[in-house]
């Protein structure tokens, strides 16, 4: 980031910086790679402006990667945005291997960080080897019929054994596990089967209705060696019982008494699978809070965690970044697969496949869906991709996998469900435009502005507006630290504070 003061280009190579706060027509900026520039027209904080004239049809360039082309004659100094930028995506770009070299997103020369000392994080020990940052108590429904027992099973649940040394009691209601078929339907409980194995729920009651397809013998399936776990796992089918909710409340105060026995031991950062998402993205989000959590990414995957990097289709247009960070040709194709399967998906729904982005981000200086997408995959830091999973995988937990890939949606809601099933104990959100959603595990909200970050202070957990003055080696110990007090209980997140918690699985077919 070359240029102090009203503007900031974040590339020595890019035509167009992006105003750090509004600017007005008749001004002049002086700086490195335009020398003395007069602003043409307004220009909104956290849009663009040309930084020499750029011809119809000429590329765009941002975070050093052609973001588009203009749509017509642009001058130096005028306003760079839908009006005269247009998207150079196409529906069958052609992608090559190349081998990895440890350079960030769009060809700039900082280097992948190296471990860190890093604080110790005392977490639960569970039987399979993982490691929970929270002991609650989660009740998931096998189908959307008794999503509202389940609720009320939460809300008692939650009163009745405060102080027992349980984190919190919570519902996962859904409409899904019947009336679907194929792929959705196995969808549907692979990613509840994943929810129940997840570390940070030290009980889990399975609640049925009965005549489901999603029946508890074909959940139990699902579940594997999981399903015998009987002091943390239990089932109760309603229908075959005369009064379920005080058959509920009995087997939560089981797996309460038990849950509530488990104390926290030492544990690390490498222990930690951290997702990663941004949701109402800026013009600011990839220089400030998606720049910051890739900066966090290198040190956590350094230190040996596992980050999770999903959103497919907002990796269009920068999937070849990616693809050059894979660890093997095994990976790369592997990415290739990842990112033409969504593709298809989307063609066979008689989609546009770049149909993105949305209102909010255009409002907020983002134009084309390239520009999107590069400022997205900064959250994946500089370094190399080591996994690539495909929806309802889960991602091996123990040490040293560093940046992986998963199969999801850009939706909020469902990516991170998605994250959250794969065995993400913590999620690092990214917004510029301010969102209250949370996943079933912590999920720190992370602000690109501090306009916002004041605005929504019950919302947002981390400013990131001072990346523009101090860089993000400067913020980055600081986020750390944050992470690393969630981890460890020593604060909670706003999601949590504010009871924010929900989840939503991916659908794509019929339903009957």
């Amino acid at each position: 980031m070359n240029d102090p003061g009203e503007i900031v280009r974040i590339h020595e190579d890019d035509n167009v910086a992006v105003a750090i706060r509004p600017l007005k027509k008749g001004g002049r900026l002086e700086g490195a790679g335009f020398i003395i520039l007069e602003i043409q027209e307004d220009i909104p904080a956290g849009h663009k402006i040309a930084l020499k004239p750029i011809a119809s049809g000429g590329r765009v360039i941002k975070y050093g990667c052609a973001i588009g082309a203009a749509s017509q004659a642009i001058q130096a100094g005028a306003w760079v945005h839908t009006h005269n930028l247009r998207t150079l995506l196409s529906e069958n770009p052609r992608y090559c291997y190349r081998p990895h070299e440890e350079t960030a997103p769009g060809g700039a020369s900082r280097p992948v960080a190296r471990p860190a000392v890093l604080p110790e994080i005392p977490a639960f020990r569970r039987p399979d080897g993982q490691a929970g940052i929270r002991n609650e108590l989660w009740i998931i429904p096998t189908v959307g019929c008794v999503n509202r027992t389940a609720e009320a099973l939460a809300r008692w649940g939650e009163a009745e054994f405060a102080g027992m040394g349980i984190d919190g009691v919570y519902a996962w209601p859904h409409p899904y596990g019947c009336s679907q078929m194929g792929e959705d339907h196995e969808a549907t409980r692979t990613i509840l089967a994943d929810l129940a194995k997840h570390p940070n729920a030290g009980g889990v009651l399975i609640l049925s209705l009965g005549c489901e397809n999603n029946t508890i013998a074909a959940f139990k399936e699902a579940l594997g060696p999981y399903a015998g776990d009987r002091d943390r796992l239990a089932f109760l089918v309603t229908q075959e019982t005369g009064d379920e909710i005080a058959e509920g409340r009995r087997l939560l105060t089981a797996l309460a008494a038990h849950a509530g026995k488990a104390k926290r031991e030492p544990a690390g950062f490498s222990e930690l699978i951290v997702g990663m998402k941004c949701g109402g993205s800026d013009g600011f989000s990839g220089i400030t809070a998606n720049a910051l959590a890739g900066t966090v990414c290198d040190v956590l995957a350094g230190a040996g965690a596992s980050v999770i990097l999903t959103e497919v289709p907002e990796m269009f247009g920068a999937e070849q970044m990616l693809m050059d960070r894979c660890a093997s040709r095994e990976l790369f194709d592997k990415t290739v697969s990842l990112i033409e399967d969504f593709k298809e998906y989307y063609r066979s729904h008689n989609q546009a496949v770049y149909e993105n982005p949305s209102p909010g981000n255009k409002a907020g200086g983002i134009t084309t869906l390239e520009e999107k997408s590069c400022g997205c995959v900064q959250k994946g830091g500089a370094a190399p991709v080591r996994g690539v999973y495909r929806y309802g995988d889960r991602v091996p937990h123990g040490h040293g996998k560093g940046l992986v890939l998963l199969e999801g949606p850009g939706n909020d809601i469902v990516s991170t469900t998605a994250m959250t099933a794969a065995g993400a104990q913590i999620i690092l959100f990214t917004t510029g435009r301010g969102t209250p959603l949370g996943a079933p595990v912590p999920t720190i909200k992370i602000a690109s502005n501090t306009g916002l970050a004041r605005k929504k202070a019950g919302w947002i957990d981390f400013d990131a507006g001072a990346v523009l003055e101090s860089g993000t080696d400067f913020l980055c110990p600081r986020l750390l630290q944050l992470i690393a007090d969630v981890a460890s209980g020593r604060k909670k997140t706003k999601n949590e504070l504010n009871g924010y918690r929900e989840i939503a699985i991916f659908k794509n077919g019929v339903t009957l």
